[in-house]
């Protein structure tokens, strides 16, 4: 005999977990970390608390999920353009470039989650969590161009510390500069002049021609 208990527990859920994962991601992403409510969030995903707890545990655990998701979704520029360029410098410019276009784009929350989120908040574990974020690809940075130093693409007195910490400053300030109403064209003016500064290769192969 098929009871009550039985039916409840084999129903589907009635509603669609991607769908109220991405408007938990643009509510996050819009109001940062603290000041989205789990009372936001169920108004905004169309569902109610026991859903939510049930389909992503508490908040910290469905904002875990979001961050990972956000860099799928959205953040995956910076994965590709490390993967597909072949020097740092290319894909520095690259990613900045296309966080420019990214990070004003009008269908979704200006700047970047990773970036934004953390404003004000008091959770110790959300805020080193996305610290931990943020360094991480400044340490990928560095080590690309540490290996344009070995290979003599960029000088050998090149300070691959703080140039990699200088695309984290420019990254997080196109950021929030986006959030302040910055255009895509004045981004992409800032992303050349952090280009600029770039040292030259150390090499050149353009070949020597007999006079």
């Amino acid at each position: 005999m098929v009871t009550k208990e039985s039916k409840q527990r084999g129903r589907p859920r009635s509603f669609d977990r991607a769908t109220a994962l991405e408007k938990a991601i643009l509510a996050f992403w819009e109001n940062g970390y603290e000041a989205t409510s789990v009372a936001d969030l169920t108004r905004v995903m169309g569902i109610g608390a026991p859903s939510l707890y049930s389909a992503f545990g508490d908040k910290r655990s469905l904002f875990e999920e979001v961050v990972r998701e956000y860099g799928v979704r959205y953040g995956s520029f910076t994965d590709r353009a490390l993967e597909e360029e072949p020097t740092a410098r290319a894909a520095v410019e690259r990613i900045l470039r296309e966080a420019a276009v990214e990070y004003t784009d009008p269908t979704h929350p200006h700047g970047c989650l990773v970036v934004h989120a953390a404003t004000n908040c008091t959770s110790r574990e959300v805020e080193e969590s996305l610290r931990a974020r943020r360094n991480a690809w400044i340490t990928v940075f560095e080590s690309r161009i540490r290996a344009d130093i070995a290979t003599g693409e960029l000088p050998a007195d090149t300070d691959a510390s703080a140039l990699a910490r200088h695309t984290g400053v420019i990254i997080q300030g196109m950021s929030q500069q986006a959030r302040d109403g910055a255009t895509r064209q004045e981004l992409e003016a800032v992303a050349g002049l952090a280009m600029a500064i770039w040292p030259r290769p150390a090499r050149t192969d353009t070949p020597h021609h007999a006079a």
